[in-house]
């Protein structure tokens, strides 16, 4: 597996190590001091996708940006892109780091890991804020009619083509990040080449297809068998779903019912996939808000 050479994004007040956890070596960004939070990014990003929200939250807390394996500066096995395999990453990383409970962020696919975490193991996670992704029991009747928006997915999936897509058509890779946010001015160049450039590297382009793959092979099939239907959330959860979200509409996002005791759902008007990235501010006071109870 590849180590990346590319030189690494500047952001004030962010320092940067590795920690090596189930044989492999995962960077992590860190910024400010205080209650840590872990912030688990999505596809296509790594830690630099938390540039806008590091500054607006690094004044109270200690922010821990993971790459999570595959992405950014950590290292690229062949292996180990399934959820499971990421929560215990996560959680390896934790311990290895001395954090017994923290608060935590997700965005995207690091948001559907961030749910398995809190269910996992809820005495390590005070309180969770899910960007831009839909918790373990949607409602199927809502669903469905919605699965055509996953359509690139089942490109980036599909063996050798997915990494073959990433790495040699870049303008796919853009064309799914400008048409995640309506305000397009939000990718700077500087932001749209890092992302793009880092997921052409060869091994993290067959990351980015495993990622995807292993999604359609094991979550897909336990959501539509109603695997996690005897789970319950019992971490305060708040998910902020953007309004014009081209991939998770807001109608999917349906009430968990019994399998949560404390979620709520707030749509992000005239917002798109990268809710981070168009509304930082406003992801900022949420997290404040929910990390402090309301106060």
């Amino acid at each position: 597996m590849e180590n990346r050479t590319s030189p690494m994004p500047e952001v004030e007040g962010v320092r940067h190590h590795h920690v090596r956890v189930r044989g492999v070596r995962l960077h992590v960004a860190e910024a400010g001091e205080g209650e840590p939070v872990v912030l688990l990014h999505g596809f296509p990003q790594h830690w630099y996708g938390w540039r806008r929200l590091i500054p607006l939250l690094s004044d109270e807390y200690r922010l821990i940006c993971v790459d999570q394996r595959g992405f950014g500066w950590s290292d690229a096995p062949a292996k180990g892109y399934d959820t499971d395999s990421k929560v215990d990453d996560v959680l390896a990383l934790m311990d290895e780091l001395g954090l017994g409970r923290v608060r935590l962020i997700g965005h995207d696919w690091g948001a559907w890991t961030g749910f398995h975490l809190c269910l996992r193991a809820p005495e390590r996670f005070t309180h969770y804020l899910a960007l831009n992704m839909l918790h373990p029991w949607p409602l199927h009747r809502r669903l469905m009619p919605q699965s055509w928006r996953f359509w690139y997915t089942a490109l980036l999936e599909q063996p050798l083509l997915g990494r073959w897509i990433l790495r040699r058509r870049p303008g796919f890779t853009r064309y799914l990040m400008r048409k995640g946010v309506m305000e397009k001015a939000v990718w700077t160049p500087a932001a749209m080449n890092e992302f793009v450039r880092s997921s052409q590297e060869p091994d993290r382009a067959r990351a980015g297809e495993a990622l995807h793959r292993a999604f359609a092979l094991r979550d897909i099939a336990k959501l539509v068998l109603g695997r996690y239907k005897k789970l319950r959330l019992t971490v305060p959860t708040v998910i902020l779903a953007g309004e014009r979200d081209f991939m998770l509409p807001p109608g999917v996002l349906a009430d968990a019912g019994r399998h949560a005791s404390d979620l709520r759902v707030e749509v992000v008007a005239g917002c798109g996939h990268y809710v981070h990235e168009e509304r930082p501010e406003l992801v900022a006071k949420t997290a404040r808000e929910l990390f402090t109870g309301g106060r």
